[in-house]
């Protein structure tokens, strides 16, 4: 009699009309190649297991193994770092310790921006910068914050093993890939590997430690990409911050936050505030030239405080290229796809981001001119942007 069961669990009752046979033929074998059956089977089962078992395995215990097959890694940061990039090396690099694996944190372009030289002051992070791709501190690299190799000479020849980010892009590891564009901020992702791997504030015994100056640092990380939890979280932003809290420091994380601003910050702000251009709900600004790019995006912040104001973009000149940035907090506008299509026909530019926040880079002698596209002016510049947040390019 044939039976049939149907159920969530594994089921004892078998098919006897197609066991018989197997059974008979098994009967009609030599010993020797019932083994052989018998050990092939067993390797199948046992191989699909560990086949499983490796494909079961959470994203950071997959790149704590990675890490451990090296004896030194160079944990990139796009240039220019900021809380997130920083706080994320810091987090590859404890999870590297944590199997013997020595790392370098490096970047290239500069720390300008007040609240990122606090965050390296104030939490004690050991930076590296480098100008070309054989200033990398090994082979073996690590991408943080974004996805592909950029800012240095040599960068598009760099293949990075591992990539831990959360901006859209096409950029991957040769071994590794993590790039969530649902998060608010990278650091996230390492507090999830953390977790992962059984870290803790205050660790029984050999566990991965999660430091009071690493968990300052992720959290901080996390508040400055999302405005303090404000703009582009996900459950995930908040549940990171509520694993961080136990090991903050106050006196840390006050002093992060609350960076000494120079005058040329100032008085980019109060010229971005008197001299902005409002057309409905949008404003954009041109501040000149200035000598920190940095103020750039800190005035976008400013502005965006103005009454009736839900879009804005300000630019400014430095050493002959334009830095745009800009923020929305309009569901019309996402602002990375708007600063891209403003800039899309003049060569050389680019732009990018999220739906909150952007920016780009545009060469001035290009946007005059130069190469095979017409050259516009500012005032025309302007009017783009205008007409990319209202959506008519």
């Amino acid at each position: 009699m044939r039976t049939r069961t149907i159920s969530s669990e594994p089921s004892l009752e078998v098919d006897t009309l197609v066991l018989e046979p197997i059974v008979d033929t098994a009967r009609s074998l030599e010993p020797l190649i019932l083994s052989l059956v018998v050990l092939a089977a067993a390797t199948v089962v046992v191989g699909s297991w560990w086949v499983v078992r490796w494909f079961r395995r959470p994203p950071g215990a997959h790149l704590q193994r990675l890490l451990g097959n090296y004896d030194n890694v160079a944990v990139l940061m796009h240039p220019n770092p900021d809380p997130d990039a920083m706080s994320c090396a810091m987090g590859v690099a404890n999870i590297a310790a944590s199997v013997g694996t020595e790392t370098t944190l490096q970047y290239a372009g500069e720390i300008r921006h007040q609240e990122n030289r606090a965050f390296r002051t104030v939490l004690d992070v050991d930076l590296e910068q480098i100008e070309t791709s054989s200033q990398l501190a090994a082979d073996a690299v690590v991408l943080v914050d974004h996805n592909t190799p950029r800012g240095f000479a040599g960068s598009q020849s760099v293949e990075p093993v591992a990539v831990v980010d959360h901006h859209p892009g096409n950029g991957t590891g040769t071994e590794f890939t993590d790039v969530r564009t649902e998060y608010g901020a990278a650091s996230t992702i390492v507090v999830e590997y953390l977790e992962e791997l059984g870290a803790a504030i205050e660790p029984d015994d050999d566990s991965l430690e999660i430091s009071d100056e690493l968990a300052t640092g992720l959290l901080y990380g996390i508040l400055s990409d999302t405005n303090h939890l404000t703009n582009g979280c996900s459950r995930a932003e908040f549940d990171a911050c509520a694993t961080l809290f136990p090991g903050i420091d106050e006196d840390m994380l006050d002093r992060v936050a609350n960076p000494q601003v120079s005058d040329d910050v100032l008085q980019i702000k109060a010229t971005a505030i008197t001299e902005k251009r409002v057309k409905g709900p949008f404003a954009v600004c041109d501040v000149g030239e200035l000598s920190n790019v940095d103020a750039i995006p800190q005035a976008a912040d400013e502005l965006m405080q103005l009454e009736g104001i839900t879009a804005v973009v300000v630019y400014g000149e430095h050493d002959g290229t334009i830095h745009l940035s800009g923020r929305s907090r309009d569901d019309r506008v996402h602002m990375g796809e708007t600063l891209r299509h403003a800039v899309s026909d003049i060569p050389m530019a680019n732009a990018g981001g999220h739906a909150r926040m952007g920016g780009g880079q545009v060469s001035v002698d290009h946007m005059e001119g130069i190469g095979p596209a017409d050259g516009i002016d500012r005032d025309e510049f302007e009017e783009r942007l205008f007409s990319a947040l209202a959506g008519e390019r």
